[in-house]
């Protein structure tokens, strides 16, 4: 059991997942426990360096499903937060589709209305697609938190990503 509020994030494919260990001591500094899935994309970028993640967030970072009889890997979420959230992502997620152990995730979280913000990061060319606007509706709508770029769209390209303002987007817990 952690004596710390407990924070699952979820991490896809974008460019700012390289960066995840910043986000993880960030969240810890604040006072978090995190707890770090990531889609299989991401886990495939990251995969030599997930022993490292594992040191920084304090467990191993989850990249698959549990097996049947398996114990649960991290304890009880008090708050989420989707970050890189890519497009992909983000439109499986408000359909409630579950084919990996990232979205099972989202979709558990977004049906207990767990505290959760969401960071879209994806080209404009993506987010002129006619589901984006239905996605982050769906998604106010159950009262998720979407923290965009300055400019109100998605946050894109190789723009670094400021941790700093994202952990400070969380909610407060305790």
């Amino acid at each position: 059991m952690s004596d710390s509020p407990v924070l699952y994030i979820v991490a896809g494919a974008a460019p700012p997942v390289l960066g995840i260990a910043t986000l993880l001591a960030e969240v810890r500094d604040r006072g978090w426990d995190p707890c770090l899935t990531l889609t299989p994309a991401a886990a495939s970028w990251l995969e030599n360096g997930l022993d490292a993640l594992a040191v920084v967030a304090g467990r191993t970072p989850r990249t698959r499903d549990r097996r049947p009889g398996e114990d649960r890997p991290f304890p009880t979420p008090d708050a989420l937060l989707a970050c890189p959230l890519t497009f992909n992502t983000l439109n499986k997620w408000t359909l409630g589709i579950s084919d990996n152990v990232a979205l099972g995730t989202l979709a558990e979280a977004l049906g207990a209305g767990l505290p959760t913000v969401a960071v879209p990061w994806f080209k404009e060319t993506l987010a002129a697609h006619p589901a984006y606007p239905g996605s982050i509706e769906t998604l106010h709508a159950r009262g998720v938190s979407i923290h965009l770029g300055p400019d109100g769209r998605p946050h894109s390209g190789d723009d670094p990503m400021d941790w700093a303002t994202i952990a400070s987007a969380l909610p407060r817990i305790g």
